[in-house]
């Protein structure tokens, strides 16, 4: 049985109530909600939110009902673990044991249904604690990220013995991307975190992994998400 996850705070201090804004004709969530449940491998929905306007348009929508977010997990430093710990459980004491909890942030609305099945092929094939997605960072710690030691100066981040002349040289290296999480129920009820775990990575195109933290992100996603909307390729 899978559960299918959204995250959904009422505050956003870059981009104001962006959860709920309308993005190409509907709410930013929804583009999340649909996929969710437009995916016959989900058996089931939930919204986590401290809002009563995005909860009760969840319920409305056919999500289940366990209740807004408790105000400790409402607050912008609330772990995301945490809030997932609470969804699942709230979730099981009305549909029993999960085999799977699916996470899909709704701030990555550029996500393609078949992302969505990509994750879940994965989580099924190699089994492991958690499918993350990801997309292949343009900025690398062994070669174009830097730092400044004591003295001001800068460094590479993290120097490789004879250093790296060529990005080609460098380990690759990931940005995590919020567009698909599939979890071990087992795994999530224990683990205090993300990262205890064997977290495998899903590797999807840069262009779809882009997140809404502010106006400039809300324009460019906008307009990329109108590039999907004529290519056809949201259904």
């Amino acid at each position: 049985m899978i559960i299918g996850h959204i995250g959904a705070r009422a505050g956003s201090k870059g981009v104001p109530g962006k959860n709920f804004r309308d993005l190409h004709g509907k709410p930013l969530i929804d583009w999340s909600l649909d996929q969710l449940f437009d995916n016959d491998r989900v058996d089931h929905v939930v919204v986590s939110t401290d809002s009563p306007e995005i909860y009760a348009h969840a319920i409305a929508r056919g999500a289940l009902n366990i209740g807004l977010r408790p105000a400790e997990l409402a607050t912008d430093t609330a772990a995301k673990w945490h809030v997932w710990q609470h969804a699942l459980g709230e979730v099981e004491k009305q549909t029993g044991p999960a085999t799977a909890f699916l996470d899909l942030d709704c701030t990555s609305p550029l996500r393609l249904p078949q992302d969505i099945d990509a994750g879940l092929d994965l989580f099924a094939s190699e089994q492991p604690d958690m499918v993350m997605s990801c997309v292949e960072s343009r900025k690398n710690p062994y070669f174009n990220i830097l730092e400044t030691d004591a003295t001001g100066a800068l460094h590479v981040s993290k120097p490789l013995p004879g250093g790296v002349v060529a990005r080609q040289q460098a380990p690759q290296v990931y940005d995590h991307v919020g567009l698909v999480y599939v979890v071990r129920p087992d795994y999530l009820r224990t683990a205090k975190g993300l990262f205890e775990g064997r977290v495998i990575p899903l590797v999807l195109p840069v262009e779809r992994g882009l997140d809404v933290d502010s106006p400039f992100d809300w324009d460019v996603i906008d307009f990329l998400m109108g590039q999907q909307i004529a290519q056809g390729l949201r259904g």
